[in-house]
């Protein structure tokens, strides 16, 4: 579990798009204000790894603290509007602060606040991710933070090791990246049993691994180790891996894009195509089908492309957008399934028509195509 020369050292080096999360003790030195040092450190890298083509999403822990820190509050307080207040006065000093380094930089940022509840719900499912993924397009990294001003559940129960998590899998992310204030995963913990053990390299969703993550996080932060463990699980369901390293770590963004062993590497099983693939595969709820001509059906089997309305024939069934829905032949064989980027009423309107139609027939341009060939799966296959 923990031998370092088994390291998959280009985890970081070949990642494309990667989700770094920092934890409100280090974003906040401890609960002492917003260090300013650190923030910039971590932007001036962000920066670097833009220049190299790198997609980057910062999930940032801190306004709870910052506004605890403003408001002249030395313990985290327990009521949950005050809570919310704190959050609503800290998110103002964190985001600018934020802004300003990475402009600094020469990066655009952009202030996205999510939920859980933004991420359960289908539409806005679908939104958050069309947004993201066009601000990362944009060359823009957005910094994510949970809305903690107007929702009790999140501040209650929630942590943003988890949000990191589901961020990754929202966007498709290669590897999560958790800077947290420690060095890593232990096999106990070391402050109290001196012949623990780091934990170099291990497999995500590893049983064992919960009992060796045991322990409470500090006073200003919400998680511990635990929440990484689970949040590393939660990862990897949509093939992406992750990495728990020290946030004071020089450059330590920089080296594990390197390929440098920094941390406790926490590796998905299933590639993050295989996982998407195989989800949409193996998906036995089917909401509707799309009957397509036969230079449609050409494209898709023989040089895996994207699904354009103006292939489709026909629309059958009532489905959503997001919804697994199958694309037929005119026979009616199924030859692939995947994830409609328009609902079934949508699909319709713009059923043999070209992408220059859509705004005329719908009132608004979304996606080109029906199905794009990332979530696009031929049976068979």
């Amino acid at each position: 579990m923990n031998a370092i020369d088994s390291l998959p050292v280009s985890l970081l080096k070949h990642a494309r798009r990667i989700v770094v999360k920092v934890g409100s003790s280090l974003v906040t030195n401890e609960g002492r204000g917003l260090d300013e040092q650190a923030i910039g450190e971590w932007s001036l890298q962000l920066a670097e790894l833009a220049q190299q083509g790198r997609e980057l999403i910062m999930v940032s822990s801190g306004a709870v603290a910052e506004g605890m820190k403003r408001l002249g509050w030395t313990e985290r307080p327990k009521e949950i509007h005050e809570l919310q207040a704190a959050a609503a006065v800290g998110q103002m000093g964190l985001v600018q602060m934020y802004e300003s380094k990475l402009r600094a930089c020469g990066v655009g940022s952009a202030q996205v606040l999510l939920t859980h509840a933004d991420l359960a719900d289908r539409e806005r499912y679908l939104n958050a991710r069309s947004t993201l993924v066009t601000l990362l397009g944009l060359g823009v990294v957005p910094v994510i933070n949970e809305n903690d001003t107007v929702v009790n559940d999140e501040i209650k129960f929630g942590d943003n090791d988890t949000l990191g998590a589901l961020v990754a899998n929202l966007v498709e992310a290669d590897v999560l990246v958790i800077l947290t204030d420690q060095k890593g995963l232990y096999t106990a913990d070391p402050r109290r049993n001196p012949s623990a053990e780091f934990v170099h390299l291990a497999r995500a969703g590893d049983p064992r691994l919960e009992t060796m993550a045991g322990g409470a996080g500090s006073g200003i932060g919400k998680g511990g180790m635990l929440t990484k463990i689970l949040a590393a699980k939660r990862a990897a369901a949509s093939g992406a891996s992750t990495v728990i390293a020290w946030g004071r770590e020089p450059r330590v963004l920089l080296r594990l894009c390197e390929g440098e062993s920094i941390g406790t590497c926490l590796q998905a099983q299933t590639p993050k195509n295989q996982a998407r693939k195989r989800w949409i595969a193996d998906h036995l709820q089917l909401r509707g089908a799309v009957v397509v001509d036969d230079g449609a059906m050409a494209k898709l089997q023989r040089e895996g492309k994207s699904l354009l309305p103006i292939g489709m024939v026909a629309v059958e069934g009532d489905f959503s957008r997001g919804d697994v829905i199958a694309v037929r032949s005119a026979s009616g064989l199924e030859i692939a399934r995947g994830l409609a980027n328009y609902a079934s009423s949508e699909a319709r309107l713009i059923c043999r028509r070209s992408s220059a139609d859509f705004e005329r027939l719908l009132g608004y341009v979304g996606e080109h195509e029906m199905i794009h060939r990332d979530n696009l799966v031929l049976s068979g296959r």
